[in-house]
């Protein structure tokens, strides 16, 4: 089997979908790209048994063929070489795969086709459509609340809700959680799904930065996304997720609106003399003024600073992880934010000042408890 193809492109392609190749494998196979020629076609798998994503791109062929390329050589190899047609030679009794360019010859060994494990295919699926701009953005703004917790499944993943009416994605790590709905994407069928971290990591860094039509469909067990000429399969996590809504605090009579950016600069100054076990700050709230404070017993290490903002509701004093604060303010883009607050041992909300009408972002901060200190 031969045939001949761009080195930039070819390039360009496989480093779309090298995400997912592990470097230790549970199957040793699952290092190497799988080549599948069919009609001058060439389709390139790759796969680590939870996660699949396949692309394709043209090339001059004579004859269909198959073979597994080990991934990090050949990726390693196109990169240092400049652009130029290669040819590639395969051996189909030995696997040898034989690259021919301008500069000189290079031999790799490959493994039997037949050996990558079979890509699962979603049928029975629930089809809904949305953008790359729409995708991306739901990603973003959940994916960093995922918990790292292996013990709880079902929270290392983002759930996704499907209604008639709107789409809510929701990520949760037991400390902080985020619910963001899009009402200008909708299902006739309602379903939910829990599509893992890993996955969705591979889906933000491969989205297109135009905005183009992504189709997503789903059964209870595999996630098939399409969008230009990538595909991406992945396992769905089947478990139960928490029931978040009833952590949402409903009565938040304490209402602060504050500039984004001066919070988040203010928050980053007085976290680097925080505790760095709870890293605890404390926000006090008194009148239209916010005293951001952290104190670190330990090293006799202490800041303070004051920032003008508008509120509505009773003085309050709440000590928060200052890393999940700066973190959630950073995955926003508003202007200004809103921060809700019931009492100081119940969670505090932090939503934009004026929601964009077609998605809603919430999310939710779990107090840290105050050090007795003044």
């Amino acid at each position: 089997m031969k045939f001949i193809v761009s080195s930039s492109a070819l390039l360009k392609q496989l480093s779309a979908i090298n995400g997912v190749v592990t470097t230790n494998p549970v199957v040793p196979i699952l290092e190497n790209f799988l080549f599948e020629i069919k009609e001058s076609q060439l389709t390139i798998t790759a796969s680590d048994l939870q996660t699949s994503m396949i692309t394709e791109i043209s090339v001059e062929a004579k004859e269909d063929g198959n073979i597994a390329v080990p991934a990090k050589i050949l990726i390693e190899t196109l990169k240092n070489l400049p652009e130029q047609p290669v040819t590639f030679s395969i051996d189909h009794d030995t696997y040898a795969v034989e690259i021919s360019s301008d500069n000189g010859r290079y031999r790799l060994a490959g493994e039997n086709a037949t050996d990558f494990p079979k890509i699962p295919t979603v049928s029975n699926a629930t089809s809904v459509d949305m953008s790359t701009e729409v995708l991306s953005s739901a990603v973003s703004n959940t994916i960093f609340a995922t918990s790292s917790d292996e013990l709880r499944p079902a929270m290392t993943g983002v759930y996704i809700n499907l209604s008639p009416t709107n789409t809510t994605f929701v990520a949760t790590d037991g400390h902080r959680l985020v619910r963001y709905r899009r009402v200008d994407i909708a299902s006739q069928e309602a379903a939910t799904l829990i599509i893992p971290r890993k996955a969705l990591n591979l889906l933000k860094s491969t989205l297109p930065s135009e905005n183009l039509p992504v189709t997503v469909e789903f059964n209870q067990s595999n996630a098939y996304f399409n969008f230009n000429n990538i595909k991406m399969i992945c396992r769905l996590i089947d478990e139960r997720f928490p029931d978040y809504e009833n952590v949402i605090p409903a009565e938040n009579p304490n209402v602060m609106t504050i500039d984004r950016s001066e919070l988040l600069s203010s928050l980053r100054r007085i976290a680097i003399y925080a505790n760095k076990t709870t890293h605890q700050v404390r926000l006090k709230l008194t009148g239209s003024e916010l005293m951001i404070s952290a104190e670190d017993l330990d090293f006799s290490n202490e800041a303070n600073e004051r920032l003008s903002c508008e509120h509505d509701g009773e003085d309050i004093e709440i000590g928060f992880n200052a890393k999940f604060l700066v973190e959630m303010l950073n995955n926003l883009s508003c202007k200004e934010v809103s921060l809700k607050f019931s009492a100081p041992n119940r969670a505090g909300l932090i939503l934009p000042a004026e929601q964009d009408e077609n998605e809603d972002i919430l999310m939710l901060v779990m107090p840290v408890m105050l050090n007795n200190y003044v």
